[in-house]
């Protein structure tokens, strides 16, 4: 019985490292995805600024904000956090401002549909990985620390 529970062990502790060994692909996958699906909602607010503002105005209920100052922080937002993600410089700013604009966005809508409300909460998980994790290896924010420690 103690040789299964040796063996069980030593495979866990090798699937461990092999599943370890893939975290920066892991990481920049997340990145990638996350940014990809905020980068195209700032798109969609730009390329037609008029239905923005109405839908600010009309239909999302950001508290504290008038419904233009709301557009325009969610449209920078969602436009400049993305690419700051995607190359992995100030990562932590970017996931956590990512995170609090999917937040708002939640919190705004009086109804959202459950199959929308879901997608929030994973791209808000993922987010809140990155935030805890990091942005790994494959990202600026790791090559400038190596390269400050080196200096």
């Amino acid at each position: 019985m103690r040789t299964l529970a040796y063996s069980f062990y030593g495979l866990n502790d090798s699937v461990q490292r092999l599943v370890g060994s893939l975290l920066p692909i892991a990481l920049l996958l997340g990145r990638l995805y996350v940014a990809w699906v905020f980068f195209k909602a700032g798109l969609t607010k730009i390329d037609d600024w008029g239905t923005t503002l109405f839908l600010f105005e009309e239909e999302y209920s950001v508290p504290l904000l008038s419904p233009e100052i709301a557009a325009f922080m969610a449209t920078v937002g969602e436009l400049v956090f993305p690419v700051l993600l995607v190359i992995g410089l100030f990562s932590l700013v970017s996931s956590l401002g990512l995170f609090v604009i999917n937040i708002v966005a939640v919190i705004s809508l009086e109804a959202i549909a459950p199959a929308a409300e879901l997608y929030h909460v994973v791209w808000g998980l993922i987010l809140m990985g990155l935030a805890m994790c990091g942005p790994g290896m494959l990202s600026l924010d790791k090559l400038i620390r190596a390269r400050l420690k080196g200096a």
